[in-house]
């Protein structure tokens, strides 16, 4: 690798461990201080919320500026200063409200970054894979062996044990305090009338649903592993295992796209997912079934994912390829998101985690029948 591209794979890497420590291991944090379900899925709920407002708002700040670095290392700055704060908090509401200050600052960085990225490379933005895929690898590292380390020092001490990855976080963004000034990041305002572009609604529609259905697995997975009788150790072992094959994956989806066609793959995708979480609700106790159902990981999210990306450069082509991302990941890892924390929170209260996944299979179903009214629609008017 270039030498020079050497500290953005640095940062993605920093970035992404760091991740890999909040979204597997806050629940079980949360849990560990004596809260329940409503605050755990509040806390990942404000998280998805935050990156619904935080690009578009930290993106008018930081175009406006002639040293976007500067900006760039103070918000990163500003992440480690929030997520300190969480060393001093115990409370529901001192929790909440941390959150939603800390979820505004790092959910605002990595939109930056990317820009920033892309305009380092240039002509080169084929190389974009082997810089990201560091960010993979830090979030596989730390996914897989923080739940050994919590069963060691206590799962009460998640705060002071992840704080030091996010003044590792603050070090790698040092050396881009000088790059130079992106380009405007369009936002979803910008999308405007993409929004009524044949298909598109249906379409996010379904990413949206998709998203949610994932709300139980991001919210209150480990937590469900653990009250079926694994160790931390082998709760980030199957983490480890899903990233490992999303990488994996990742490399594949495109001959595979190219083969069967996105639309397809994703009818397929949509199809292992209720699988997946129906397993997952009522097989938690064996080992053997959770590694196959994490393994599933390939199809429910690279995939998707991939085939998702496919079917954007169809709905928004050229020029309006940036609005229709930002259009896409706003609601549906966004608005999809905390709707999907939500969801979770209330299956879980009422009856734990096997309600919590029969109703994230049940929201999936939901947007296999939608998609799958998509395609015979389009069938149906063909000549």
């Amino acid at each position: 690798m270039d030498a020079s591209l050497r500290r953005f794979s640095i940062f993605y890497f920093c970035y992404y461990a760091a991740l890999g420590a909040y979204t597997p291991y806050v629940g079980r944090w949360v849990d560990a201080l004596g809260h329940g379900g409503y605050v755990v899925g509040g806390m990942l709920g404000l998280w998805y919320g935050t990156r619904i407002v935080a690009p578009p708002a930290w993106a008018a700040l930081t175009s406006r500026s002639d040293k976007p670095g500067n900006w760039f290392v103070a918000g990163c700055g500003l992440t480690l200063l929030c997520f300190s704060a969480f060393l001093f908090t115990g409370s529901a509401w001192a929790l909440l409200a941390v959150m939603a200050v800390f979820g505004l600052f790092y959910n605002a960085v990595m939109p930056q970054f990317e820009a920033m990225t892309l305009t380092a490379l240039g002509p080169r933005a084929d190389l974009y894979g082997r810089l990201r895929v560091w960010g993979s690898i830090g979030f596989l590292i730390v996914a897989g062996t923080y739940g050994a380390l919590l069963d060691r020092v206590g799962a009460e001490h998640f705060a002071w044990v992840t704080l030091p990855l996010f003044v590792l976080l603050l070090a790698a963004a040092w050396p881009h305090r000088h790059d130079r000034q992106v380009e405007h990041a369009p936002t979803a305002a910008d999308a405007g009338h993409l929004w009524k572009r044949p298909g598109v609604r249906r379409f996010l529609l379904v990413a949206l649903l998709m998203q949610a259905s994932f709300g139980p697995f991001y919210v209150f997975y480990t937590l469900h592993l653990q009250a079926a009788g694994h160790s931390g150790a082998t709760v980030g072992g199957l983490w480890a295992l899903g990233v490992l094959i999303e990488i994996a994956m990742f490399w594949k989806a495109p001959k595979l796209i190219a083969r069967f066609g996105a639309s397809r793959l994703l009818m397929v995708c949509l199809a292992v997912t209720v699988l997946r979480w129906i397993v997952t609700a009522l097989y938690a106790e064996s080992l053997p079934i959770m590694a196959l159902a994490q393994a599933t990981h390939a199809l429910s999210f690279a995939t998707f994912y991939a085939c998702c990306m496919r079917l954007m450069a169809d709905f928004f082509p050229g020029r309006r390829a940036g609005a229709g991302q930002s259009l896409f990941f706003g609601f549906s890892q966004g608005v999809g998101g905390v709707l999907g924390a939500g969801l979770a929170a209330v299956a879980w209260e009422r009856s734990g985690g096997e309600l919590a996944f029969l109703a994230g299979a049940a929201v999936a179903a939901l947007a296999w029948l939608l998609y799958a009214l998509r395609r015979q629609s389009v069938a149906a008017a063909a000549p």
